[in-house]
This record gives C-alpha cells, structure tokens and sequence, in this order.
C-alpha cells in the first residue's frame, strides 16, 4: 500500500493518478474539508480514501497502518484552510507523519520538499527540519526539492497571465531559473520507489534547462504572435514585503519571490541519471498554455 498524504493537491494528485494507472495500491489521505471534486477524482481513479488531517496525530497513525510506503507532498501554501499554519503543517504535521510511518512500519517515505533558496524564513526551516528528521528516522527516505513550478509561477494567480498577455516578473528577470512541470516531479516520485539509486538520497530538480523570466516572455510573445505588458516587482520591494510580514505565509510569499528574483539554476544529470524522465521545458508548456488559452 503507498499512502499519499496531499492527495488533493497538484503533485499528491498526480502521484494518486500514475500509482493507479500502474496498478499500485493506493491509499489517499484527504480532509473531511478538503475539495469535494478533487476528491472525486481520487475516488474515480481508484483509491483509497483515508480521512485525516496532518495537524490530527491519531487519524495520521490509522492512515500508515499497513502502508509500505509514504509519498507526502502536503503544504499549507497553497491548499491552506482555516486553521492551518506553516508551523502546524508544514513543520509539526510532517514530523508527527514521519513518527506515525516509523511507528507504523512503513519501509519507505519519500518527501517533496524544495530547492534551497538564500533566505531564513519559517517555511524553510520547516522543510529542512523534517528533512532532517526523515534522515534520522531509519525509514528508507527519498527526498526531492523541486524548484519553481511553471504551473504556479507561470499563471495569472502570480500575475503571469498568457491569454491577457501580461508578466509579473519579480527582480530584474534576467537570472535564470529551471523551471519544472509538476507532473515530472510527481514522476520522480513514483520512480522513486523502484529506484535503487533513489534510496537514501537526495534530489534538487529542475526542467531541461534554465530560462530567464524575461526570456521565457520572449518564448511566449513568438509563440503567441502578439507583445506582453510586462509588470517588474524589484528585490527592494520584495524584501520589504519579507521583513515587515505579520504572517509566516506572507514571509514565504516574498521569500519565494526573491529567491525567483536570484534565478536557480539545477543540474539534472545526476537525478536524469538515476531516473530518465523526459522532462517538459518552457517552450513546450508554452505551446500548451497558449493553446488552452486560445
């Protein structure tokens, strides 16, 4: 049995989906609050559904039992409800999970961290800290820090909207980044499982190649035919919004957003090495986006 804990997210979701497609057990954990058609979905793909809730010792505890393994790619980013906090989830949450997979027999936890970014905030430290905890755990462990997702960082709710034609580009846009598709790190996690190199290690990841935000505009504009508005958010003002933040969400917000700003640029060969996913670059999601987008 594989457990996924943040089945209703975009990375859980899509390892629920590749497990069942390969006839893999699959168990998803999901709140009795979280969303109804996500959790459909799971349900339609074959499933099992398991209800708890990270910030709930005891509901986590039942979900492990009789798991081999457990693929957690839970945060309160960007699925938060009501009572969620990065300290209660990302930190504590996690680390309650990795005790209950300990406890419980589990033989293998595979983590979806992120790539490392310059700045000390909360969220950052959580993910290190269970990071590190999973690694002294004795469970078999297999941790992954993707770095920016174009499904995120590339959609208007971040300011990049393709069908108006307008980019938010935070910093100056000219430092690259390896920005990756999420179902390709839902494919490492998968393969991970199987994967002997992936045992007791660790994996930064990234698309095929490292594009700069202003670059990744000019990809858009050729392949759409018609110029962007192009909107700068400078560092200065980003690290303003980090320092004066009341809340730890909006502190990752604009850490997350300076760290953009620096560029990060991955190698994949040793990750490609171990695990030969095809990844997607920006070009071809571009085709993708604008497509959908008509």
């Amino acid at each position: 049995m594989n457990l996924i804990v943040g089945a209703t997210g975009l990375v859980g979701g899509e390892i629920c989906r590749r497990l069942a497609a390969q006839q893999k057990p699959v168990r998803a954990l999901v709140r009795p609050t979280g969303d109804a058609s996500r959790i459909d979905e799971l349900r339609a793909a074959g499933a099992e559904l398991a209800t708890g809730d990270l910030r709930d010792p005891a509901s986590i505890q039942a979900a492990c039992t009789g798991a081999a393994a457990v693929l957690s790619t839970a945060s309160s980013v960007l699925s938060r409800q009501p009572g969620d906090t990065i300290d209660g989830v990302d930190r504590l949450g996690q680390l309650h999970l990795i005790e209950a997979a300990k406890s419980a027999g589990v033989k293998h936890f595979v983590y979806v961290s992120f790539s490392p970014i310059s700045e000390d905030f909360a969220l950052q430290r959580a993910k290190r800290d269970v990071e590190q905890a999973l690694m002294a755990s004795g469970m078999t462990y297999t941790i992954l820090r993707p770095t920016f997702f174009m499904e995120i960082w590339l959609s208007p709710a971040l300011g990049f909207d393709a069908a108006a034609r307008r980019a938010r580009i935070y910093g100056t846009g000219e430092n690259p980044i390896s920005w990756i598709s999420f179902p390709n790190v839902a494919e490492f996690a998968v393969r991970s499982l199987e994967t002997a190199a992936a045992r007791n290690a660790s994996f930064t990841l990234g698309g095929p190649e490292a594009v700069a935000p202003l670059e990744v505009v000019r990809i858009f504009e050729e392949l759409g035919g018609a110029p962007f508005t192009v909107e700068y958010v400078m560092e200065a003002v980003l690290r303003v919004g980090m320092t004066s933040a009341r809340r730890a969400l909006d502190e990752a917000f604009a850490a997350l957003s300076l760290g953009y700003a620096h560029g990060d640029a991955i190698d994949m060969r040793a990750a490609l090495e171990a695990m030969p996913v095809r990844l997607v670059g920006v070009r071809e999601y571009a085709k993708w986006l604008l497509s959908e987008s008509g």
